[in-house]
């Protein structure tokens, strides 16, 4: 089995003690590749440097929504001198956020549009973060792809289904992680259900949100095994069937390595 945990933040510190361990106990798990994110420049260039460190780790790089409004004048110059490192396999996470407060929610449509246009430019795919602006995030994406292909993820989706449909419409992917095998959230379940499999990856969103049975302790890439097993169930496969499919869609819109 070969999983990809397409989402993790590998850079954060509450991973740095055992981050050698946490490797090896993915790859035991099957997670063959993960790829993680950068949240600002910063971030980003630390993602970059694991990328380098370890063959089985890809890096995102971006600035997240809730950290936009923190980037320097010259932040978003350096993610576009980032995007060209070959290490680098997409653009993110950005997105918009109104669950947070945390930056004015024009600058985080502006900064969430000059992601999608560097992805565009690039042909790195874009990632998405959003959270309660689906109908803002949907209308930028929708704007933005009279203009030109889309090629994106909506990263630890939980969203509705007409959300879904909409983004299945953009030819977006949509990345489950733990939240999808919390016990409330059956209506997730069912938008999982019927997203076609061509367009689903997994992810942890690490060291954030971890699965049953693991919830409330640090997440690990490792720990994608678990989401993969609740959309096998939900599709009725096997947890060896699920990661083929999750892994060969990753890399159809990831540039990663083979």
């Amino acid at each position: 089995m070969f999983l990809i945990d397409t989402h993790a933040h590998l850079d954060e510190q509450s991973l740095a003690p055992d981050r050698v361990e946490l490797l090896d106990r993915a790859q035991t798990a099957g997670v063959g590749h993960i790829i993680t994110i950068g949240v600002s420049a910063s971030s980003s260039q630390a993602a970059i440097a694991l990328a380098e460190q370890y063959p089985q780790v890809s890096a995102v790089v971006g600035v997240h929504p809730n950290y936009c409004s923190q980037a320097a004048p010259h932040d978003f110059d350096t993610i576009e001198e980032l995007v060209a490192h070959p290490q680098v396999v997409g653009i993110g996470e950005t997105g918009l956020d109104k669950y947070w407060d945390f930056a004015p929610f024009e600058l985080q449509q502006e900064y969430f549009e000059r992601h999608v246009r560097l992805s565009q430019l690039t042909g790195k795919p874009f990632v998405v973060h959003c959270r309660d602006a689906e109908v803002e995030a949907t209308q930028l994406l929708q704007r933005l792809a009279q203009e030109a292909p889309l090629q994106g993820v909506m990263h630890s989706f939980c969203g509705s289904s007409e959300t879904a449909r909409l983004g299945l419409d953009l030819g977006l992917f949509f990345s489950f992680a733990g939240m999808l095998t919390y016990k409330k959230n059956a209506d997730l379940r069912e938008v999982a259900r019927s997203i076609p499999l061509d367009r689903i990856l997994v992810e942890t969103d690490s060291p954030y949100l971890a699965p049953v049975p693991m919830r409330g302790k640090r997440n690990e890439p490792a720990h994608v095994v678990h989401t993969a097993r609740c959309l096998a169930e939900l599709h009725d496969l096997t947890i060896e069937e699920i990661a083929e499919i999750t892994t060969n869609n990753a890399r159809r819109l990831f540039p990663l390595p083979t």
